[in-house]
Formats: C-alpha cells, structure tokens, sequence
C-alpha cells in the first residue's frame, strides 16, 4: 500500500487579462493576431523555442520538477509500521488482488474456522463460496447476546478488471461472476463470549448425505461446548429446513477446567473426534468422543506449563503426539501414552509470551511460532532432543527461519494447506501478512527488499486489516485467506497467490 499526497494541479497557460484585446492586422484579415506579452524578451523563434513553454530553458524546468517529485513521496509507507497523520487514511491497491471483499457482523468475533464443504476441492471458479463457524464478543449488559454463529459467505466475485469490448464470454457468466457478496448465518445461543472455536468433520457413513459436522467452542466462563452443525449447514442449500431447538443444544458442555482459556485442537487422525483444550492455569485435557455422542473427559490434566496455554496442535502424522505453546516462553511436545502427563520435550523459543504455533501438515518435522515480541520463527523438530521436561533445563536449538518484521504481537499463524515455503501471519500491528519461505538470500545478497529496510525478500504482501485477531487459509480455494478482526471479517486473494 503506498500513501501519496495529492498532487497540485496548475495550469501553464495563463487566460488573457482583463482589456486585452486581439490587436487586428493592417490588410484587415478577419483572423485576429493576440499581443505578444513576451515580444521584447526574445529576438528570434530559436530562442523562444530554446527557453521553453513558460520562459525557462527546458532543461532547468526538468530539473526542478523532477527536485518536486522526489519531494512527495521519499519513504515507502509501510502498514503497522509507519503511522497516519491526521485526515489521513490507508485504501488497498485494487490491482494487487484477485479477491478482496470485507463483511461485518453485529458483534465482532475473536475466532472462527471455516468449514471443509462438498463444493469440491481446487476451486478457481467465480462467484466463490465459503461456509464458516465463529463466536461472538458480546460483553456487559450484552452478554445474553452472545452466538455460535454458522454463516455462508456467498456472491464473492472476483476484482472487477473491467470488461474488453471484444470479449467473447457470455455476458451472463460475466454478471454472474460479479455478484453482490452475501453473508447468511445460523445463530444458536451461547451464555458467554467466545475464546476459540475449532470445526471437525466425522468421516461421512453415507456419500448421499453430508458429513457430520461439530463445533468445540471454549467459552469465557471455562466451559467447553460442543455442538453439531450440521442441520444449520444444510439448510442454507436447502429451503424449508426446519431446525427444531433441540438440535440448537449441545451435545456435551464440558467443565473439567477452572479458568478460561484459548488453547483447543481436533485430532485429524482419529475418527470418532478427539479435543485438546489448555486453560490460563497451565493445564491441558484430553476429551474422546465415543458412540452415541458422548464425549469423556480426562480428569487429569497434562502439566508443565508453568504459566497460561496460549495455543495447542496436534502432530498432523502422529495419533499421540501434540504441541502446547505458552505465555512461559516455551514450546513443548507431548506424547498421551506418558503415564507422567508430563512433557517429552521443552524448548525455549522466546523471551516473550509464545501466542501461537502451527505445525506443518506437508513437511511434518516443521512447527512455526509466533510470540508477543512480534518475532515469529520455523523451527526444525528433529533439533528438538527429548530429556528436556521443565522450563529450567529447556533447550534453546537455533530456528531454521526467524523475522522480527511485524513490531506488536503475533496474534495468528498457518501455514499454507498445499504449499509448505507459505506462510500467513496476523499481528497487533492491524496488518496481515503473507511469506514465501523458499526465497533464500547469499551471503552477498540484500536482506532489504528493494533497498526499504527492514523489510526482508521472503515478505510477499501485507495486508491492512484493523485488529486483526486470527487467520486461516480456505483448504479449498487455493490461495484463499479469511480473517476476523475487529472490524468484522475480511476475505482476500493476492494476484500472486493465482496460477
């Protein structure tokens, strides 16, 4: 995004003044000839053509447009870094996306997820469409007014380039790919205000009907809630649906932790449904869901943490393994079998509150981090030796990848679904960027991009979006970001990100 002052527009041609008058020719043509202002300065039409439109030599006119334009803009504008004055505001550059569309609900949402749908997988095609869950942050007097909010974001045309006169394309395809954007949701009722909410997909039974969709969502009061959306899902498609208010209810509220927390995974490896959820005492829990929708907890608590869990994942490959990442600093790896519930392994990675971690579901021995400080890091796991189980001998391995670009907290990382060089990071600082990983710099080479410090070559875009609280790549639509700040919701696609 760059911010330029507008610029001064001012004629060369001066009007004629007040009296002056055509001076008419003596053989009495009705072609008037105007009085030359300039008549006494220059002796011949080579001098006037030497000195230019306004008087100067052209060549010092140059000169000093070119010393004004070098005056407008020095400093490239950096979103999150540089500031606005006042009367000033940032706008996106258009060209620079495929997708961009912002939708705002009634309250904002500090998390969501999307939805995996049977719209079909690698989708190009325009208008696009995305299902999603979130929660809402109603407070006060207007907690009652608190929702799991199940939405279909519909209509989501792709950016208007404007159509050739000799375009061939039908011109309904052309409306249709430029639709209004839609946002529809199904509310259900929640007693508190939402920390974290996480979707999972039962294996379908039956190709005929959809998959069974639940919804973990870790409530401000501690309680865990778990819902199954999946008639509100399919009545958007399907019209008469009736949702009878016992298919509102949850199936299981949970209440094994004593204080709130924002730390909750699904295992994607097994089938029945597995949770992990850790608390701002330091304490993870395992809940298993068995036949005929119950979930049981286990009482006892995985411990280690010495301070709040702040995020948790599963291994994508490993049935037993997880990872918890905390305000203590460190990141731990875990193993459910352990009859210690302690930590196999514990890892220094920032002198800060550690925000948040994602593991690498393509190169499964990568885990990405991202701390208070704004730093984010990859680290490599077979670094990582077991022995190490507490905070005091916690091991310090170098990252294979480290930036200190963003300068406020790290509120959200993923890496991309296909492509594991890709990353997407959300920070304090209202931006959200995007990062190539597989660009690597010589010892020779520039770690500016093109000579702005401070920005390194693996950033590929920056994306403004105010609060931004948590991001997630559509698993879907290749290249497809959503994001939920304080705003409401922001859906966007770089040209970069196209094929």
């Amino acid at each position: 995004m760059a911010k330029r002052p507008a610029e001064e527009l001012t004629g060369e041609d001066d009007a004629l003044k007040a009296g002056q008058r055509p001076i008419p020719t003596e053989d009495g043509d009705e072609a008037g000839q105007f009085e030359d202002e300039f008549e006494d300065e220059f002796e011949s039409e080579d001098e006037i053509l030497e000195a230019g439109v306004d008087g100067r030599p052209d060549e010092e006119r140059e000169l000093e447009e070119k010393r004004d334009a070098m005056e407008v803009d020095q400093k490239t504008f950096i979103p999150g870094r540089d500031k606005l004055t006042a009367g000033e505001s940032l706008s996106p550059d258009t060209s620079t996306y495929e997708l961009l569309h912002n939708l705002t609900t009634t309250w904002p949402c500090l998390s969501f997820d999307i939805v995996h749908d049977q719209l079909g997988d690698n989708r190009k095609a325009y208008p696009a469409t995305v299902y999603a869950v979130a929660g809402t942050q109603a407070e006060g007097r207007k907690a009652s007014q608190n929702e799991l909010m199940i939405m279909k974001l519909s209509g989501l045309s792709r950016m208007d380039r404007g159509k050739d006169e000799d375009d061939s394309d039908d011109d309904n395809d052309y409306e249709d790919e430029n639709a209004e954007p839609i946002l529809e949701t199904k509310p259900l009722p929640l007693p508190s205000t939402t920390n974290r909410i996480r979707a999972y997909q039962l294996p379908p039974q039956n190709s005929a009907k959809p998959p069974t969709t639940l919804t973990a969502t870790m409530l401000e009061n501690s309680d865990i809630l778990i819902h199954n959306v999946t008639p509100h899902l399919s009545s958007f498609d399907t019209p008469g649906t009736i949702i009878t208010p016992q298919q509102s209810k949850p199936l299981a509220t949970l209440k094994m932790h004593r204080t709130e927390g924002y730390a909750m995974d699904w295992s994607p490896l097994v089938p029945q449904g597995k949770l992990l959820t850790g608390d701002n005492d330091g304490k993870i829990f395992v809940t298993m869901g068995a036949e005929g929708g119950k979930w049981t907890p286990d009482n006892r608590p995985f411990t280690g943490h010495q301070s709040s869990v702040e995020d948790i994942q599963w291994s994508p490959n490993e049935r037993n393994v997880f990872a918890s990442a905390s305000s203590d600093g460190t990141v731990k790896v875990w193993d459910v079998r352990s009859k210690s519930h302690k930590p196999a392994i514990s890892v220094k990675v920032s002198q800060t509150d550690v925000n948040v971690i994602s593991w690498s579901r393509q190169t499964t021995h990568l885990l990405a981090s991202g701390a208070d400080d704004g730093q984010w890091a990859v680290w490599d796991l077979r670094q990582w030796k077991s022995g190490a189980d507490d905070n005091a001998s916690a091991l310090e391995p170098k990252a294979v990848a480290s930036f200190n670009f963003h300068k406020e907290q790290i509120t959200s990382i993923e890496w991309h679904p296909t492509d594991d060089s890709i990353m997407a990071v959300a920070a304090g600082d209202n931006t959200l960027t995007l990062w190539d990983l597989a660009v690597e710099l010589d010892d020779e080479e520039s770690r500016d991009t093109a000579g702005v410090q401070g920005v390194p070559p693996q950033l590929l875009f920056v994306h403004y979006m105010e609060m931004v609280k948590e991001c997630h790549w559509h698993p879907q639509i290749p290249g497809c970001v959503m994001a939920t700040g304080g705003g409401g919701f922001g859906i966007f696609k770089t040209i970069s990100q196209c094929d």
